[in-house]
C-alpha cells in the first residue's frame, strides 16, 4: 500500500519513521542555532565579551565529544584537555615548522587525536577495564600528556606556551567571525550526532550503554563500537582544540590541564543531561554564565564548581534537559486531557 495512506504498512515504513523520530532534534538544533547566532547582537561590541562567548561555544563543541563518547557507550574519558592538546599543539607545532596549510595541519593533528582515542578504547575492551579504571587511564594520559608539554620546552615552549602564526592573516583573528566559525562547528557536531545515533551504528551505543554483556549476546561487536566511539569522539576533540590555537594564536600547558577543561565539561555534560542532545549545550550556556558570575571569585571558583557537581548528581541525577522534557511532555498531556 502507499505509505502516506495512513494504512499499518505506513506506521511500518522504518525509514518515514526514522525520519518523524529525528524531526524533534533537528527543530531543536534549528532553534539553538538561531538563538545563539544572535548573540552577537548585544555582545559583539565588547571583545571581552565575545572571548567569552567563543570559549563557551568551544566547550560546547567539547561537551558534544565527551558526550558521545560516556553518554553514548560508558566511556569515561577523563583525557578531553589532552586530546584537544594534541590537536592544538600537532597543528601548531606542523603549521609554523614545515609550513604546510594549516587547514591541512588540523586534519593530521585530527588523525592523530582520533588514533589516541582508538587507542584508549582498544585497550579499555582488551583489559575488560570498567568505567573508573577507564577514568584513571585515562586521565595518567592527561598528566602525563602536560608533564610532556612542559618537559619538551624547545618543542612546545615549554610553561610559557607558543604565538601561532598560522591564521593571523586570515578572518578567524578578528572579534566577531570565530564566533560563527565555532557556532557553526557546534552544529555539524550535533547534527552529526544525530545522524550517527539514528543509523546502526548508534542503534549499538545504545545497546554498549544499556547492558554490554546483552549487547554482546545479541552480535554486537563490542571492541569494535567502543574504538567507534573512541575514535570519533576523540578526533571531535583534537579538532575543536586545533581549531582554537588558530583562532586564539597563543597555547600553552594550562590551556589543556585536566582542572581548566575536563572537570568543566563534566559539569556541563551532567548539568545539561548525559546522553542527551541539548544537554551539553545547555549545560555549557549555563556554566559560561555561572563562570562569569564567579570570575571575581577566582581562589573559590574551583571549590565552587565542584560543589555544584556533587549538588546536581544528588539533586537532578538525569540533568536539567530529561527534567524539562518531562515537565514539558506533562503539561502537554494535561492540556490534551482537558481539551478532551
Amino acid at each position: 500500500m502507499n505509505s502516506e495512506s495512513g494504512t499499518p504498512g505506513a506506521l511500518n515504513d522504518p525509514v518515514r519513521n526514522r525520519r518523524v523520530s529525528s524531526l524533534p532534534a533537528f527543530l531543536s538544533i534549528a532553534v539553538a542555532g538561531i538563538v545563539l547566532a544572535l548573540i552577537p547582537i548585544w555582545v559583539g561590541d565588547s571583545r571581552t565579551l565575545m572571548g567569552v562567548v567563543v570559549t563557551g561555544l568551544l566547550f560546547a563543541c567539547y561537551a558534544v565529544a565527551f558526550n558521545l563518547i560516556f553518554g553514548s557507550t560508558g566511556q569515561l574519558f577523563l583525557a578531553v584537555g589532552a586530546l584537544a592538546g594534541v590537536g592544538a599543539y600537532g597543528s601548531a607545532i606542523l603549521s609554523d615548522r614545515s609550513g604546510a596549510p594549516f587547514p591541512v595541519t588540523m586534519l593530521l593533528a585530527t588523525g592523530l587525536a582520533m588514533l589516541i582515542g582508538a587507542g584508549f578504547s582498544w585497550i579499555a575492551v582488551r583489559r575488560s577495564l570498567d568505567v573508573i579504571f577507564t577514568g584513571i587511564v585515562t586521565l595518567t594520559f592527561s598528566l602525563a600528556f602536560d608533564s610532556l608539554l612542559l618537559g619538551l620546552r624547545d618543542l612546545t615552549g615549554g610553561e610559557t606556551g607558543i604565538v601561532i602564526d598560522a591564521g593571523s592573516d586570515t578572518l578567524l583573528r578578528r572579534q566577531i567571525p570565530p564566533y560563527y566559525v565555532f557556532l557553526a562547528l557546534l552544529l555539524i557536531y550535533l547534527i552529526g550526532y544525530v545522524m550517527l545515533h539514528r543509523s546502526h551504528i548508534g542503534w549499538a551505543f545504545r545497546a554498549l550503554r544499556d547492558d554490554e554483556v546483552a549487547a554482546e549476546l545479541t552480535g554486537v561487536n563490542v571492541a569494535r563500537y567502543r574504538v567507534y566511539a573512541g575514535a570519533i569522539g576523540g578526533g571531535m576533540l583534537g579538532f575543536a582544540g586545533a581549531l582554537w590555537a588558530h583562532v586564539e594564536g597563543f597555547i600553552s600547558p594550562a590551556t589543556f590541564t585536566f582542572v581548566h577543561v575536563d572537570v568543566p565539561v563534566l559539569v556541563m555534560v551532567v548539568f545539561g543531561g548525559i546522553g542527551t542532545l541539548m544537554g551539553p549545550v545547555v549545560g555549557a550556556g549555563g556554566f559560561t554564565y555561572f563562570g562569569e558570575v564567579l570570575a571575581s571569585f577566582s581562589q573559590l571558583r574551583l571549590m565552587a564548581e565542584g560543589a555544584l557537581l556533587i549538588l546536581l548528581f544528588l539533586l537532578l541525577p538525569k540533568g536539567i534537559v530529561p527534567v524539562l522534557r518531562s515537565g514539558a511532555m506533562g503539561l502537554w498531556q494535561r492540556a490534551r486531557r482537558l481539551k478532551q
